[in-house]
Formats: structure tokens, C-alpha cells, sequence
């Protein structure tokens, strides 16, 4: 669930929810490439509400899996499924570093709130056992207009004034699916798997997108803006998005993700 310190904690379980299944089918796809560790350790960064990290516990055989996120009100949804080795804690993606703790390091949606993933998949990789698998899916959708014609809108002057110190988007620090495998080999994985895929999504109107973009991209946005002028906001971005994409009903939302696997030669 991102980088965003617990002190401002905007993530809203409920609304993130609203589409569950929706966005826990890439999870899936994701712990199915990972291999069983029995008997060894796992860690869930951006772990939110905690039923991604116990499908991870159980598909892993792992001894012990610890799920980490920032957001105290994910984390509570996700502490009542504690127990037989899986356990949940505060903890920023930025401010993680173990030194081969783990045999598996999991994270799904979560690092393209964190800049700089060259260095971060450095770090990652330290916290790896020798034969360790990395695991990580990231958004790519930056280019659609459910996420473009956010940045749009906030360079409207109406609300650029405020969103001086908001936080970049996620497309800027999302990489290439070429450049995470070249990563992944000058990182030492001997195996791997890097793909892009399409994730698509029969909503039931264009309208539909921005309850979903406010459960993800526009928390970037509404953690600066005052409540009103966040309403605001919503509102430009809803005309702009209907606007652009048309009141389709139903609406056929295209996600595109990027999915990628490595084991430590």
C-alpha cells in the first residue's frame, strides 16, 4: 500500500475495496510465480488489508511471512489474520533494509509509489538469502486517461498552487519491462520472468473509473489538497475523464501491469 507515512494516512480500505476482485486477480498471477519455500521466510511490502499476504503464506508453505504498510487503517483489517507464522507491522517501503532475512521478497501494487527502483531493487535484493526470490507487480497504466488526465487537472492553476509538494505520480518511477529484466540480471537473478500484461475490466460506466482512481491515484492528490478544493478536483477530473472517454455503460477498463519474478543464482 505505498510509502505514505502512517501520520497522514489516506488509504481508505473501503473504498479500495470497492473493487477487490478486480484488483486481486494480478496478485494471484503474481504469488503463482513464486516458488514454495517450506519452512523458510517471507515478506509482503505494501501489504494493505492482508488477504493477498495469506494466499502468499499458504502458497509459499513459508515458516514465517510478515506483512508490512504504512496505513494503519489497512493493517487493521489485516491483523485479524494473524497466526500460524503470519503476522502484520507498520512499516514504510522507504525506510525497509534487512541484510538476508528472507527467501522471498513479495510486492504487489505497491512500489510505484517509491522512486528511484534501480536503487530500491538493489535494496530489495540485499534483503534476499542466497537462492532468494524477488516478486513485484507495479501498475503501467500511466498513460490512460483514467491516470493521465489526473496530472492534467492538476496543473490547472486552480489547484497547482497546492500540489507543489504533491507526490509524482507513479508512471515517473515505474520502469520499462526490458529495463526491470536488465535489472533483475545485474542484480544476480539467474531466473527470471518479466512481462507486460493487460488486465481488463467490464466496469458498469466510464463513471465508474474515478471510484476507482480514488482508491489508488488520486490518494496522491487528496493527501495535499483541503477537503473542498479536493472535491473540486474530483469533480474537473470526472467531466475531463467522461469528457475524453465518452458515458459508456458498461465500460471496458484496460489496466496494464508489469509482473516480474527472480531467483538469486
Amino acid at each position: 500500500m505505498g510509502n505514505e507515512k502512517a501520520n497522514s494516512d489516506r488509504w481508505d480500505p473501503d473504498q479500495y475495496a470497492k473493487f477487490a476482485a478486480e484488483r486481486a486477480k494480478p496478485g494471484f498471477d503474481l504469488i503463482a510465480m513464486v516458488a514454495e519455500i517450506p519452512g523458510g521466510d517471507a515478506v509482503d511490502l505494501g501489504c494493505g488489508s492482508g488477504e493477498l499476504t495469506a494466499r502468499l503464506h499458504d502458497h509459499s508453505r513459508a515458516r514465517a511471512t510478515l506483512g508490512l504498510d504504512s496505513s494503519e487503517a489497512m493493517l487493521a483489517k489485516a491483523r485479524p489474520l494473524s497466526g500460524k507464522g503470519l503476522q502484520f507491522e507498520i512499516g514504510d517501503i522507504n525506510d525497509f533494509a534487512a541484510e538476508h532475512d528472507f527467501d522471498v521478497v513479495f510486492a504487489n501494487a505497491s512500489l510505484h509509489w517509491v522512486p528511484d527502483h534501480p536503487q530500491l531493487l538493489r535494496r530489495l535484493t540485499a534483503a534476499l538469502r542466497p537462492q532468494g526470490q524477488l516478486a513485484v507487480q507495479v501498475p503501467a497504466n500511466g498513460d490512460h486517461p483514467s491516470h493521465a488526465l489526473a496530472d492534467e487537472v492538476a496543473r490547472q492553476d486552480r489547484f497547482a498552487k497546492y500540489l507543489r509538494e504533491a507526490p509524482s505520480p507513479g508512471a515517473t518511477a515505474v520502469c520499462a519491462p526490458e529495463r526491470y529484466s536488465e535489472l533483475l540480471h545485474e542484480l544476480g537473478f539467474s531466473t527470471q520472468n518479466v512481462r507486460l500484461q493487460v488486465y481488463g475490466h467490464e466496469l458498469a460506466s466510464t463513471g465508474e473509473v474515478v471510484e476507482w482512481t480514488r482508491g489508488t491515484t488520486l490518494l496522491r492528490f487528496e493527501k495535499v489538497l483541503p477537503a473542498d478544493i479536493f472535491d473540486e478536483f474530483v469533480d474537473c477530473y470526472r467531466k475531463r475523464l467522461l469528457a475524453v472517454l465518452g458515458n459508456q455503460t458498461p465500460y471496458f477498463y484496460t489496466f496494464k501491469r508489469i509482473l516480474f519474478w527472480g531467483r538469486l543464482g
